[in-house]
């Protein structure tokens, strides 16, 4: 009895998720001009402007894959796999959206794509 519940104890767990979901809605704009410095994210559960409070000064990551396969630091394989860092500065409007600047601007293929909101660095 005690062999049947070894065996079908507890399977290797997949790692949980360390980061939240958000989408690249667009560029900060005003009626005329758009500023591509800034991108607007709309995070996934924040509803109202007072829950956007915890993600500022959270980093966040644009995650894509290229063309060309480079060579990428600590790792031994080349891949297509890349990577575009941002910070979360403020929050945008009253419903829950929050502006973000990435070290280079987000190309506009990406609106609409998913962007990464990880929980550091901690503020708490």
């Amino acid at each position: 009895m005690a062999e049947a519940e070894t065996s079908g104890a507890n399977p290797t767990k997949k790692p949980g998720r360390l980061y939240c979901k958000a989408v690249f809605t667009g560029y900060k704009r005003g009626l005329r001009n758009q500023h591509e410095n800034t991108a607007l994210l709309k995070i996934d559960g924040v509803l109202r402007m007072n829950e956007t409070e915890f993600y500022l000064g959270k980093r966040c990551a644009y995650v894509y894959k290229a063309r060309n396969k480079t060579a990428c630091p600590g790792h031994k394989n080349a891949s297509r796999i890349r990577v575009i860092w941002g910070k979360i500065t403020r929050s945008h409007g009253n419903s829950g959206a929050v502006r973000a600047k990435f070290r280079k601007n987000l190309p506009s293929t990406a609106m609409g794509r998913r962007v990464r909101v990880m929980l550091y660095p901690s503020r708490v």
